[in-house]
């Protein structure tokens, strides 16, 4: 089930920002100030030693989170990476990588990817010049996002894309083309280039046992 409450908590629970409030989390972040763990006990919480189980949970509800991706479909992306050729972990953050919600916010047409996520939902997003409303579309080489022309006049959306377009951060594996407000997959994402700020290799090992 996805989480709906306060995902400040998310953020100060996994001890690190998650950029789930897009600009907020740049200017006014709860992290400044309360850095332990949601909950009546959280201070303690933090003096006790750490079990290796836990590290490798950590490191995977944190990825669910930075992509609000469930259990389930969790652990179908795990199985659909551990059935690829290489690394089951960089398969597995190749393809949440490339999900369509995450692309959409890596291109700059939005501030973080929940806002990402309501783009998608809502039918502003075109994928090789259809519609696609689905967050975890997946994206492959070749295939061409692009901000319906309808809403190219919005003012945060204006925004955001020229502030993608200053600051020059788009990553190698994507092609923009700001006239056109799209942008190109060119290849499938490189292990550095990847986005998510976690040990991959922790989650391999939470799932293989």
């Amino acid at each position: 089930m996805r989480y709906i409450g306060p995902v400040c908590k998310l953020c100060r629970r996994e001890g690190m920002k998650l950029f789930l409030k897009g600009e907020k989390c740049f200017n006014h972040c709860i992290l400044e100030k309360r850095k332990e763990i949601p909950g009546q006990h959280g201070k303690g919480f933090r003096m006790k030693k750490i079990s290796e189980y836990n590290k490798r949970l950590r490191e995977k509800q944190k990825l669910k989170r930075l992509l609000n991706v469930g259990e389930r479909p969790f652990r179908r992306y795990f199985a659909w990476a551990s059935k690829k050729k290489g690394l089951t972990g960089t398969n597995l953050l190749v393809l949440l990588e490339t999900r369509l919600d995450n692309v959409v916010h890596r291109a700059g047409f939005s501030p973080s990817r929940v806002a990402a996520r309501q783009m998608v939902l809502h039918g502003h997003i075109l994928v090789n010049s259809k519609e696609v409303n689905i967050p975890s579309y997946a994206l492959k080489p070749g295939d061409v996002v692009s901000l319906k022309e309808a809403f190219r006049s919005n003012v945060f959306f204006k925004k955001w894309w020229e502030q993608a377009k200053a600051s020059a951060l788009i990553p190698s594996w994507l092609e923009s083309n700001f006239d056109q407000w799209s942008v190109k997959v060119l290849s499938w994402p490189a292990r550095e280039e990847i986005s998510f700020p976690v040990n991959d290799q922790l989650i391999v090992e939470l799932y293989s046992k």
